[in-house]
Order: structure tokens, then sequence, then C-alpha cells
């Protein structure tokens, strides 16, 4: 589990769900954000510091601090809160789904690797009788006893028995090989298994695993059924934050503003030059008008500049405060809102089908588990009487043989059934031990080895 890569990804969503939750908690508090814009002004526009329209270059320094708060939304944020609670959870029992999969598919692997292992057991012992029927029949016909043809037959069976025993063995490392890419372990790094018998794995009593009652437990236990649970709350709290978002939202709003102008302007001694007209009359007291002459006058020397205020002075007397309340009424968006409560309506409909789908197709692997378990337990207790009456039947003929009343073939048939039915009770015995915790998975309770 704490190798395996898929198990490692399922980990990051569920902590990308955990941040979700997190982040949707700590959206019911105020935010707040600090601005600040600087700049250099050109051409016509206003004067920050003054608030004149000014055609005049500066530069400025603007800082705000603003708030914002959400005061009633019909409980929109709070069932948003929930609804990601419950999809953080969703998230975590995805997880756990995860690694009961894994954990199912490593202890089928790791159940093939004890096949393997005890099929080379069994090829082993193939051979080392093999062997030593060889001798036998070597050393008799070298005493004239048995024609040359039986002991050509002897050695053929044994390089079969031989091969047989080259192919188990490379058998084992390819299913290691397997387990080994499971648990992610590099396929170069040493590695073994413990290898109990197959009668010390322990296994439940088949009538403790009856369909119904291992159902309701799966209903209670499986991580599946949970995810298809919490979506479904998460579902319904969706519902309740999309038709909140139909009515009107009220929030509370603050800042704090202040802001500075710099400018430095020249002023010119002015020079007198002279009148021209000004555009307007008055009476000369005679019924006529006399224009009204105006001074001119002309920019001299350079006397001196006009400055802004002081960096200090411009910030205390811009500084400015605003506080209050806005209502927003959704009137007109697009059907945003309106089809946002439709859809959340509907996901809550197709995660009630997907439950109830995955509800029935647990209970029907879980009869098809149950059924598969009886009939491999069947396999397995006919195969093992297979074994004992091949056995019987190998060792008369081996006693046949010994006397010289029984011929190499026949021998050599006798002990290929007998190996042919060994290997068959192996593989019906993990057969039925794999189809047994299979049943106990469903359970669960987890798997036991």
């Amino acid at each position: 589990m704490d190798s395996n890569i898929s198990v490692r990804q399922n980990e990051i969503q569920a902590r990308l769900a955990a941040i979700t939750y997190k982040q949707s908690k700590l959206s019911q508090y105020p935010t707040a954000n600090f601005t600040n814009n600087d700049g250099y002004r050109f051409g016509k526009s206003q004067n920050p510091s003054t608030g004149i329209l000014v055609n005049q270059n500066f530069l400025s320094v603007g800082l705000n601090f603003q708030s914002n708060v959400e005061i009633f939304n019909w409980y929109s944020k709070r069932n948003t809160i929930l609804a990601n609670q419950w999809e953080e959870l969703a998230a975590i029992a995805g997880t756990d789904k995860l690694k009961n999969d894994i954990a199912l598919t490593v202890a089928n692997a790791y159940l093939q690797v004890l096949l393997t292992k005890e099929q080379v057991n069994i090829a082993d012992i193939q051979v080392k009788q093999s062997v030593s029927q060889f001798d036998i029949v070597n050393k008799q016909v070298k005493a004239g006893a048995l024609p040359e043809l039986n002991a050509l037959e002897i050695e053929a069976q044994l390089a079969s028995d031989s091969a047989n025993l080259i192919t188990a063995k490379g058998n084992v490392e390819q299913a290691k090989y397997v387990l080994k890419a499971y648990m992610n372990i590099d396929a170069g790094a040493p590695f073994d298994i413990d290898s109990p018998s197959a009668d010390k794995i322990p296994l439940e009593d088949i009538a403790d695993l009856q369909p119904e009652s291992v159902y309701a437990l799966a209903l209670v236990n499986l991580p599946q059924q949970r995810i298809s649970d919490f979506k479904l709350k998460a579902a319904e709290k969706d519902i309740l934050a999309a038709r909140g978002a139909l009515y009107p939202t009220i929030s509370a709003y603050g800042s704090l503003g202040t802001n500075y102008g710099y400018f430095r302007s020249p002023v010119y001694q002015q020079v007198f030059s002279g009148y021209q007209p000004s555009g307007l009359v008055i009476s000369n007291g005679s019924g006529g008008f006399t224009d009204v002459q105006r001074p001119v006058f002309t920019n001299g020397g350079k006397s001196g500049f006009i400055t802004s205020d002081a960096f200090g002075t411009q910030f205390s007397n811009n500084f400015g405060q605003s506080i209050g309340i806005s209502i927003s009424v959704p009137i007109f968006n697009g059907w945003q809102a309106k089809a946002g409560y439709e859809r959340a309506k509907l996901n809550r409909v197709t995660l009630e089908l997907q439950k109830d789908l995955d509800n029935k197709t647990i209970k029907q692997d879980i009869y098809q588990a149950y059924n598969a378990a009886i009939v491999a337990m069947e396999k397995f207790t006919s195969s093992q009487k297979s074994v004992d009456a091949a056995q019987r039947s190998f060792d008369f003929a081996s006693k046949r043989f010994n006397i010289g009343m029984l011929g190499t073939l026949e021998l050599i048939t006798d002990q290929n059934n007998l190996f042919k039915a060994k290997l068959q009770n192996v593989l019906n015995q993990f057969d039925y031990v794999f189809k047994m915790k299979v049943l106990e998975f469903y359970k669960g309770q987890g798997l036991k080895l």
C-alpha cells in the first residue's frame, strides 16, 4: 500500500478534496485585500491629491484596503461547505476501495506464487521417481532381465519430467514478477515470499458466509457503498446551495484609502506689456459703449517652483474610509442560477440510480462468489479422491513392475496419471482458497492469509 503508485495518486485526489473543503470553510470569513497603485500621469487628468483637473505631468501613489463579508445568502455557502466535506469523505473512501481492490489482486498474485511453488515440489518428486526407476531399469537391462527398449522409455519419461520441472521453476519466477509489479518492487530486486502450506491458510466456515449475511455486511463495510452514500449526501447539500443562489445575498463592506501625487511647476515673474480688449463693454453715460481693456502680462524670468505637499501631509489629508451594506438580487442572469439548481437535482437522481446499481451489482457478485466457492470446494474434494485413487494405482503398478508383471509404458502411464492428479488437486486447492477469500473479502473486514 505504501509503494503502490495508484494508491498514492488516489491519496493526492483525497488531499485535493480536503483542500477544497478547507477553502470553502474559510470562505465564511471576511475577505481582506490591499492594493497599491503607483504610476506616472501625463496630459490632462485629475490630480489625485487635489482633485483638480490639470494638464500636468506628475507621479501618483494610491493605497487601498478593502474588506467584504457575506451576511446572509440563504445558507448557500454553508451547504457548499457541507457538500465539500462529504466529497472529501467520498475521496477517502475511494482510496480505501482502491486499497481493497489492490489487496485482493496482491492476495491472488501471492497465492499464484504459492501454487507454482507447490507445482515445483510435485514436479521434483516426479523427477526423483523417474530417476529411481531409470536406475532400476538400467540394472535390469544390464542383467538381461529387460530389453533395452524399456530403458529408452524410462529415459524419455525422465527427460519429459525434467522439462516439466524447469517449466515449473520458470513459472515461479514469472509469478514473482507479477507480484512484485503489483507491489511496485523493482523487478531486479531480490525477493521471495513465506511459503506456508495451503492447508495453513485460514478459511472461514462456508456456513458463516451465507450470501444474505455477507451482503448485509458489505453494505456497511465496503468502501464502494460508503462512496455512494457520501456522494449522495454531498449532492443533497449541493441542491440546497444551488437553491440559495436563486435568492438575494446581503453583504457588508468597508474600505480604507489614501493617495499621494507629486508635481513640480515653475513660477515666472509677470511683465506688463500693455492692454487688449477683454470682449466686455460698459456704458459711457452718453448712450454709447466703451470697450473694457485688460492688462496683458508675459512671463519673465523664473522666480521659483510650486511643489506638491509632503508625502505624509497628503496621506493624512487624503485618508478616507467607507462602510456599507450591499444587497444583490438575481433578476436575470441567462438562467445560470436556475440551471445550476436543476443540474444539482438531476445529479442527485443520477447518484441515487448509481447507488441502487452498485447495491444490486455487489449483491449479484456475492451470490456468484458464494456459488463459485461451493463449486471450488466440491472440485477440491473430488480431486483429493482422485489423487488417493491415482496413488493407490501407481503403488500397485510399481509393485507389479518390480516383479516383472507390468511393462514400462503401463508404469509410466500410471505415474503420469498420478502427476496430473496431484497438479489438478493443487490447482483446485488454491482455486478454492482464492474463491473463499473473495467471499470473505465482500464482508469488508480485510483479508487474512
